[in-house]
């Protein structure tokens, strides 16, 4: 399977989800801070469903922080959009050729992985990612995308108990892949997934 059909089989797996959610599972936190799961599940088709210039407004708008853009940009769009909209504009733009202003497609899935996981562990549902799908993403992982993302993983080793993966040196944190992913995104994770010394460290509040 091509990195476009990864992508497009992911939205497609995610909006089918996201069908299934209750009202207060839309309005539940996710991994996200300070979004909910509906204005992660905004997020996911943002740049697919605003035109180049409105986002380059916003931007200036917002002084060249693409942080207060995509927080502004979520907030306005679940004020308009209900929960069966936002999935469903997630699966119509299962094939959109969009690409994130660094990386190729690959990060473009690696994007949508981790925001499907930050509504997903949230919630405490099991889904799996795709060993194909997970192993792409987790190609990504290096001190430079640690550094983008925020993830201080000074001192650790990641391993995964699921999979043939680890990354970094130090004393390991051990768990599934998935849930290291998240790690090497800046996120952290409900007790109770994780295993080794560092863990808590990794640990939501």
């Amino acid at each position: 399977m091509g990195i476009r059909d990864k992508i497009a089989a992911e939205r497609r797996d995610l909006a089918d989800l996201l069908d299934t959610l209750t009202e207060a599972q839309w309005d539940a936190p996710s991994l996200c801070e300070g979004w909910r799961v509906r204005e992660v599940a905004a997020h996911l088709t943002m740049a697919m469903r605003h035109p180049a210039r409105r986002l380059a407004r916003e931007l200036l708008r917002a002084r060249g922080s693409m942080d207060r853009v995509t927080d502004r940009l979520a907030r306005a769009d679940t004020a308009v959009l209900g929960a069966r909209e936002l999935a469903e504009a997630l699966r119509a733009d299962a094939e959109h050729p969009w690409k994130m202003p660094i990386g190729g497609y690959d990060m473009v899935l690696a994007h949508d992985v981790v925001h499907g996981l930050d509504i997903t562990v949230a919630l405490g549902l099991d889904r799996r990612i795709p060993e194909d799908r997970l192993r792409t993403v987790l190609a990504r992982v290096g001190p430079r995308s640690a550094r983008f993302f925020g993830a201080d993983l000074s001192g650790v080793s990641l391993r995964a108990d699921d999979l043939d993966w680890s990354f970094g040196s130090g004393e390991p944190v051990t768990g599934p892949a998935q849930e290291l992913l998240l790690l090497a995104f800046g996120r952290t994770v409900p007790p109770g997934r994780l295993r080794g010394g560092p863990a808590e460290r990794f640990v939501r509040a």
